[in-house]
């Protein structure tokens, strides 16, 4: 069972139940997930992500582009409820980090701290960013990534992020050590709870998109 898997189980066996304005959900406080390169090529191996499109996705937020005309265009369809422009969400904060990366390869300074903070407090929002900060630091001649989620969909979310975290070290021109997720509330909803109990037994389920 990779690491992500494991969340998922410790999730349908020992996560609390809450009710919010979208549903019921299975949840866990606090939780870390620490991936290594082989980490991340056993998830990869085992578990569908639609590579193709989240690629495209993230190639779309870093130019900061904001219509959702865009993204169905590309065969992205999951943003089309929060309207036709994306509000304060990922392009606003994603088309700041070529620079960053730019000035990391520039740099490559062990002792600085890179960051790129995701959302603002007060501000109109149709869909906050999920994930809240990624810290890129390089330690011995590698790239070690740091992100922290305010809310984390295991189901859906939380493979896109792995793999859109994956994608943005691999801009940096140093081999990368690890990438570490740490979870504020990461949860399963429960339309979606006997997909991932499928999903543990070797099966390639269909997830419910909750928004």
């Amino acid at each position: 069972m990779n690491k992500y898997h494991q969340i998922l189980d410790k999730i349908i066996k020992k996560g609390k139940i809450q009710e919010n304005k979208k549903g019921s959900i299975q949840y866990l406080l606090n939780q870390k997930l620490e991936l290594k390169p082989a980490d991340l090529l056993e998830i990869f191996e085992n578990h569908g992500i639609a590579r193709n499109k989240l690629k495209t996705e993230l190639e779309l937020f870093t130019k900061g582009e904001r219509l959702t005309e865009k993204y169905r265009e590309a065969g992205i369809n999951w943003w089309d409820y929060v309207g036709p422009i994306m509000v304060n969400s990922y392009p606003t904060y994603f088309e700041q980090l070529p620079e960053l990366i730019k000035k990391i390869n520039k740099e490559q300074r062990n002792s600085k701290n890179y960051v790129l903070f995701l959302g603002k407090n007060d501000t109109e929002s149709n869909q906050q960013p999920c994930l809240s900060l990624i810290q890129f630091q390089i330690d011995n001649g590698k790239v070690v990534i740091s992100a922290y989620q305010r809310s984390s969909d295991a189901s859906l979310g939380l493979p896109a992020d792995i793999y859109h975290l994956y994608l943005i070290s691999r801009q940096i021109k140093l081999p990368l050590r690890s990438v570490t997720l740490m979870l504020g509330n990461v949860h399963i909803y429960d339309n979606n709870i006997e997909p991932t109990r499928e999903l543990l037994q070797g099966s390639r389920p269909k997830f419910n998109l909750n928004v």
